[in-house]
């Protein structure tokens, strides 16, 4: 029968709406599962919903017939909140969305990772990188409470993936998701040279392997992992094609990552993290650079 209608969870929320826009213009039936009142007047359909009452979460995704569920409906950052809070955000509504979707018999969950399952952005202690290009199997170092539920709910995923009856499950690690606006206003504005860097918002930089991803790149990404067809649960690194910085990738690792073993050359402006699954599995190749703005 296939896919026809898709919950997105957070729709209120900036990639959530941006989600919505994306799968209505492919034809999918759209519905936002998410708190409060509705703040967007894309989807088809909207139930108010607390993602951390499992009830609710199981309630809604039956009521709306939905035959797959791209979950964004989480603590976007940690800055605001205590540090249980964030973790409880991301890791139980993870658990009641796969659990949900597991005893109703969706077809597709999708998951919104994170870039800090490697502890980036929100600790003191920089980055570990062992080598470049990044993949997927690079070995995860998180410590503050974003960047460990977004490891735990990786972790219950796989978890779920091994049920004989399991959902295709995509974690997609994304970066800082950006629309044209804030990335004219951090990339094309400033200075991205190596000194200019220094002043660069931490996000853009060095713990982050001076990643990004466009908004629209970010909600193409989700729909092709929900229509994937995979086996048990996958993770995927989703950044864009190229870094946040004006020199060449290859000045960065000399620069930032002097200890990180070179698995490949990375030529030009390339992305430190490698992409390759991501376009394997799911046919993606991100469309938009900074660069072109």
């Amino acid at each position: 029968m296939g896919i026809q209608n898709v919950a997105v969870t957070g729709g209120n929320g900036k990639i959530g709406r941006a989600i919505l826009e994306n799968l209505t213009d492919h034809g999918y039936r759209a519905i936002n599962v998410a708190r409060g009142k509705r703040r967007e007047e894309v989807s088809d359909e909207y139930r108010t919903t607390d993602l951390l009452d499992a009830g609710e979460v199981y309630g809604s995704l039956a009521r709306s017939d939905a035959d797959a569920v791209i979950h964004m409906g989480t603590i976007p950052w940690p800055t605001e909140h205590p540090g249980f809070r964030t973790y409880e955000s991301n890791v139980m509504s993870t658990y009641n969305v796969l659990e949900a979707s597991h005893e109703l018999g969706l077809e597709s969950v999708v998951l919104a990772s994170s870039i800090n399952v490697l502890g980036c952005a929100y600790q003191d202690e920089p980055v570990e990188v062992f080598y470049l290009p990044m993949d997927e199997e690079h070995p995860v170092t998180p410590r503050d409470p974003y960047a460990l539920g977004k490891h735990a709910i990786e972790i219950t995923a796989d978890g779920f993936g091994r049920l004989a009856d399991a959902p295709s499950i995509a974690s997609l690690r994304y970066p800082w998701v950006a629309t044209a606006e804030e990335i004219l206003e951090n990339f094309v504005e400033p200075d991205r040279s190596l000194e200019g860097l220094r002043d660069a918002w931490h996000h853009t930089t060095r713990d982050v392997m001076f990643s990004y991803l466009h908004m629209a790149d970010g909600a193409e990404v989700a729909r092709l992992a929900m229509e994937a067809d995979l086996d048990g649960h996958e993770r995927f690194w989703t950044v864009a094609a190229d870094t946040t910085a004006e020199v060449e990738s290859g000045v960065l690792v000399e620069e930032y990552y002097p200890n990180a073993e070179h698995r490949a050359e990375i030529p030009g402006t390339e992305s430190l993290i490698s992409i390759d699954k991501a376009r394997e599995l799911l046919g993606w190749e991100p469309k938009r650079s900074w660069r072109d703005l």
